[in-house]
């Protein structure tokens, strides 16, 4: 397999015929072929700079999708016009990063360099949804009203060229923060992020899309339409910001009312709303985090019909190589346990990394389950372009050394083929340039900018100085039509004898009474109140929809059929807001991570996440110092999500008492 930009992939015993008493000579029963034309046949296919990785999947029509869709694909040629814009993309990228190189040497910008393919990778993706949104365009058809969006996670790497190049992020902002001025205006609170973090900047055009969403995004626009792109900003924590993109996915399939929250039964879960998730090799293998965020993805509440994930493959982490950053063969090979497919492709080649691109996406299209691709490129400079990386990989990097950069290979193979000249490319370098040099000279007579605060947390404010009180309550008539109604439950549904009498019933006489008033109740009746006025309430955790104490039993499992109600979701038949009770795996931190991008959507509504005891949410302590603390400090991003830790019911000693209070005081 020549997958590898760098290295030659492992001999496979396997594969020698002579071991099954076969000779390469000898030809097939019934054909005219030899089975040596039939292995050189297949090598072209299977082993060239793409490869594919699906025998491992059960279900026997994907694996005959896969076989024949890989086979086209490697067949596939791109047209001239795309092969030349494509190329324009690479120099740019290139060019970008010189650019930065010359003008801010001591500034780490963790650059593409090595990685430019990737840029094919987004650019496809792009397109391909920029068109979906169109009539003309039915193959690849998620969402047809408002158009595709899209939800991207990404590390440092290349991040910037792919704010710069593709999403139009003004450079002179990025190159401000370069220069050390401030990233926000005098009159906004925040502290602002590394360089390394920054996010899509702009807003939509669009008023209906700009009204959903809180993190600021921005409008990919081609000829065939429009795509509503968000980058959500990440913490140097490498892919902790996997599970919040996918939980914003989910809130955003709510807002736009597709998949599982559509009245549409004809609507599919991954509808509308797609997710790209850029990883690297060594924190792809190692980060338990992704296997937790991986877990979540085809599971109940959790589901967001399939993530396109790229592995930006350096084949070195900082300084561990492969032997050192893993057990296992490939760095994707956790994909397997999941039996999800994953595409090998040679990041030297950016017209094969556009058509595994093409291939990935119309598999999630077709099957709506995650799928992988394995870009396996190098990394020009260091872990940053201060870092020498010779100290430790001398052989890799004497190599690295003597190749030319992608952008610079691939535009030679267009020379050859009389697609491109020399005096394009000096065009297009300079005019790339010159629009840099403009941003460079404006930075100090360019503002800061906070786009934030608008669409739905239009009126919102930052948090004031001092503790201010509102009037959260409810009138007494409401609260004992809510008690009542959050434990009725149609006819012929057989409750447990015993929830029927000590929970239901007793509820009832409370209200009643107006007495004994205990917890759940008065979580119920909070619930309820919100729900009438129009707010969803999602709650997440462990046995959240019995809780832990069993106190809540905001869903009542029928005795005879296993057949769940959730009686809070049939208060009002003018009811417009509703109780999502996602019982989830056992996971803290992927999980804690989903519901904060779930917050981040919409302001009206009440996210929670419950541990399973209040002591247990250390095992999410990545989500809460990074997102949950300072989100709004860094990024400008309010959130609404509400932690419940229970502790000290039964007294359990050890991990069972206490939550840590003290750390969150």
């Amino acid at each position: 397999m020549s997958v590898s930009a760098l290295l030659v992939g492992k001999h496979v015993p396997e594969l020698n015929p002579e071991i099954y008493g076969l000779s390469l000579e000898e030809l097939l029963p019934g054909k005219d072929l030899s089975l040596h034309d039939l292995a050189e046949q297949l090598k072209l296919i299977y082993c060239g700079k793409m490869a594919i990785d699906f025998m491992h999947i059960n279900n026997w029509e994907e694996r005959q999708w896969l076989a024949q869709h890989f086979e086209n694909s490697v067949n596939e040629v791109l047209s001239n016009d795309e092969k030349v814009k494509l190329a324009k993309l690479l120099l740019r990228c290139e060019n970008f990063d010189n650019f930065l190189a010359v003008k801010f040497p001591t500034v780490k910008r963790y650059g593409g360099e090595g990685a430019e393919s990737m840029y094919g990778f987004f650019s496809e993706i792009f397109e391909a949804a920029s068109e979906s949104g169109t009539e003309q365009n039915t193959s690849f058809n998620l969402f047809t009203l408002y158009g595709v969006q899209i939800l991207i996670g990404i590390p440092h790497r290349g991040r910037l060229n792919l704010l710069s190049e593709l999403m139009e992020f003004p450079t002179v902002q990025m190159f401000r923060k370069m220069r050390g001025k401030p990233e926000f205006p005098d009159d906004v609170q925040g502290s602002g992020d590394v360089l390394s973090h920054l996010n899509t900047f702009t807003f939509a055009t669009n008023i209906l899309i700009c009204d959903l969403f809180e993190a600021s995004s921005f409008d990919y626009k081609s000829p065939e339409g429009t795509v509503h792109i968000t980058m959500l900003p990440n913490p140097s924590h490498l892919e902790a910001v996997n599970p919040v993109t996918m939980g914003k996915a989910r809130a955003r399939a709510r807002s736009l009312g597709v998949g599982d929250y559509s009245k549409d039964r004809s609507s599919r879960v991954g509808d509308g709303v797609l997710t790209v998730l850029v990883h690297g090799d060594g924190a792809f293998t190692g980060q338990g985090i992704v296997w937790e965020s991986i877990s979540l993805s085809r599971t109940p509440h959790f589901r967001i019909g399939g993530t396109i994930h790229l592995v930006v493959n350096n084949q070195v982490a900082f300084t561990a190589e492969a032997h050192i950053g893993r057990s296992s063969s490939h760095c994707t090979d956790i994909a397997k346990a999941f039996e999800y497919p994953v595409i090998h492709v040679n990041g030297d080649h950016p017209e094969n990394v556009v058509r595994a691109t093409r291939l990935a996406m119309a598999y999630r299209e077709k099957f709506r389950k995650d799928v992988f691709i394995d870009m396996v490129c190098y990394r020009r400079w260091g872990h940053n372009e201060l870092d020498d990386a010779s100290f430790t990989q001398p052989t890799m990097y004497r190599v690295i050394e003597n190749r030319d950069s992608v952008p610079r290979k691939y535009v030679n193979e267009l020379i050859h083929q009389g697609l491109f000249t020399e005096d394009e490319v000096k065009n297009e370098k300079d005019l790339h340039t010159t629009k840099m040099l403009d941003s460079y000279r404006a930075i100090d007579s360019t503002p800061p900018v906070a786009n934030h605060l608008n669409g739905y947390w239009k009126g919102f404010i930052q948090a004031p100085a001092h503790v201010q009180k509102w009037d959260t309550g409810c009138d007494i008539n409401m609260l004992k039509y809510i008690g009542a109604a959050s434990v009725a439950f149609p006819q012929g549904f057989n409750v447990h004898p015993h929830l029927k009498k000590m929970h239901c019933e007793a509820r009832v006489q409370k209200m009643v009474d107006g007495e004994n008033i205990d917890w759940g109740t008065a979580e119920s009746l909070a619930f309820g109140s919100l729900l009438l006025e129009g707010n969803d309430v999602r709650i997440s955790g462990q046995d959240v929809g019995r809780a832990t104490f069993s106190f809540r039993h905001a869903m009542l499992v029928d005795n005879e059929s296993d057949l769940t109600y959730i009686p809070l979701n049939f208060i009002s038949e003018k009811q417009t807001g509703f109780l999502e009770i996602a019982n989830n795996i056992l996971s803290e931190e992927a999980v804690l991570g989903y519901e904060f991008g779930f917050s981040l959507d919409h302001p009206r509504r009440l996210c929670i996440w419950e541990a399973q005891f209040g002591d247990f949410f250390n095992g999410a302590q990545t989500i809460i110092d990074t997102f949950l603390a300072g989100a709004e400090s860094k990024w400008l991003m309010q959130s609404g999500l509400t932690l419940l830790l229970p502790h000290g019911f039964d007294g359990a000693g050890p991990e069972h008492s206490s939550c840590r209070m003290e750390r969150f005081l």
